[in-house]
């Protein structure tokens, strides 16, 4: 007979281009084995301000995918993307109402997980660092600003073919987060899940005084918190941490 204690189970539904969060989420856990983490893909391969790409992200295509990760008796799904910062928070707000309405399994995303974490921390005043275009960028302030969240500066790298961002190196990403750090925000945002900025959270932290909260790892803490999971070690944001 099966043992009827377990692990906690985090099921997240991944980009199919990305090639960052899986490994990196694994690397936050470390050596831990309380938790594992179920993946399955939808199809993303490009990041801009237009119908097709806006398609990438349809509710339905989520609900069928959560619908597999349901089958695995996870205890929390996350869309590990970040198309609501964009889209618009009520935009990933309905998208859980609808997982959780399909499988009764509490669900987050990473916009939602990031809006969770500025409640938590207090963070009004960001600085903004992606691998997206300018464009992206713009539509991701004006989101923000509506969720009462000001960016105060921005980098962005001018990328969209989704694959390119987890082959930006942390020599390309220090600069500009020291750049970005330098006006004092209440947290530097690294915004992709395909994106390595948990890398050198810790050493810009350490440089700057300011808060670095990235993508990858803002979701999973999220998903362990709705868990009832033990949180992050510091080393991926201070803030993250038990």
């Amino acid at each position: 007979m099966p043992s009827a204690a377990r692990k906690t189970r985090i099921g997240m539904i991944v980009p199919s281009s990305n090639t960052c969060l899986e490994p990196q989420s694994y690397r936050i856990l470390g050596g831990r084995d309380d938790v594992t983490i179920h993946f399955t893909r939808i199809p993303v391969t490009r990041i801009a301000l237009d119908d097709s790409s806006d398609k990438q992200f349809d509710p339905a295509v989520m609900r069928a995918a959560a619908e597999l990760l349901a089958t695995a008796d996870v205890d929390v799904i996350a869309w590990n993307g970040t198309s609501g910062s964009w889209l618009g928070a009520d935009h990933d707000r309905e998208l859980v109402g609808e997982i959780m309405d399909a499988t009764g399994i509490p669900a987050t995303t990473s916009t939602l997980a990031y809006l969770a974490a500025f409640e938590s921390f207090g963070t009004e005043r960001i600085s903004l660092f992606t691998p997206y275009t300018e464009d992206v960028n713009r539509a991701i302030m004006a989101s923000y600003e509506a969720d009462g969240i000001k960016t105060i500066g921005h980098r962005a790298l001018g990328l969209s073919d989704n694959e390119s961002f987890a082959r930006v190196t942390d020599d390309e990403m220090r600069p500009g987060s020291l750049e970005l750090a330098a006006a004092r925000p209440d947290a530097l945002i690294y915004l992709c899940t395909n994106l390595y900025g948990a890398n050198i959270a810790a050493e810009v932290e350490a440089e700057t005084g300011v808060p670095v909260l990235d993508s990858v790892a803002v979701t999973l803490w999220h998903c362990l918190k709705l868990a009832g999971s033990p949180l992050l070690a510091p080393r991926w944001g201070r803030l993250l941490a038990d």
